[in-house]
């Protein structure tokens, strides 16, 4: 697959990139996008909930009454759940919301969700560049060059730059990573991929 290389200004270079038929043109497995972007989720997750139940509420221990003989159904102490300000049944409890996947399924789902953007028409390649300084209007000029600034955008590139990192933090809609990070939920997450030549070297590889 072949795409046109454009600069910063949004304008056609008049030179082709060619991606990777593995990486960017596979049978979608939208499956293996599922479980992968399941996976991201659930290790994002805290899983610090917890909620008191019955033995750990504050409250008397006494029997409220007798447990036969009064005409009522049966009770025991004031924290029973049945009651208000009583324990929780059942609640959650702290737990590890992480599991595995192997590295196999991982690239595949990788490889998918890359391809399912080719085909889609949401991967723009751009010429390597960098900011002297940090920059956040020279950044989104770039966006509107590309046309992209109406929509929630990726940015990849070759290798940490600060400068471009910086530029691209106070717009909401668009986040930057190298391309030796790029995961299926990073890809999945937005409207249009811009990757630079560099990027697309290493993405190639993967």
């Amino acid at each position: 697959m072949e795409l046109a290389i454009y600069n910063i200004k949004g304008e056609d270079t008049g030179r082709k990139a060619i991606l990777n038929d593995e990486v960017f043109a596979i049978d979608v497995n939208e499956h293996a996008i599922y479980l992968d972007v399941k996976q991201f989720l659930a290790n994002q997750r805290q899983g610090t909930h917890k909620s008191k139940e019955r033995s750990e509420v504050s409250g008397s221990t006494r029997k409220l009454h007798k447990q036969k003989g009064g005409g009522g159904s049966r009770i025991g102490d004031i924290n029973s759940p049945v009651l208000v300000g009583g324990g929780r049944v059942f609640g959650p409890r702290p737990r590890d919301y992480r599991f595995k996947l192997n590295k196999k399924l991982k690239n595949l789902a990788r490889r998918s969700a890359l391809s399912q953007k080719a085909l889609d028409g949401q991967i723009t390649i751009v010429e390597d560049f960098t900011f002297e300084a940090p920059k956040t209007k020279g950044f989104l000029a770039i966006e509107k060059g590309l046309k992209v600034d109406d929509k929630r955008v990726l940015f990849v590139t070759a290798a940490a730059d600060a400068n471009i990192a910086l530029s691209a933090r106070n717009l909401p809609e668009t986040r930057v990573m190298r391309a030796a990070d790029l995961n299926t939920y990073a890809v999945m997450n937005n409207k249009a991929m811009v990757i630079t030549e560099g990027g697309l070297e290493i993405i190639n590889k993967l």
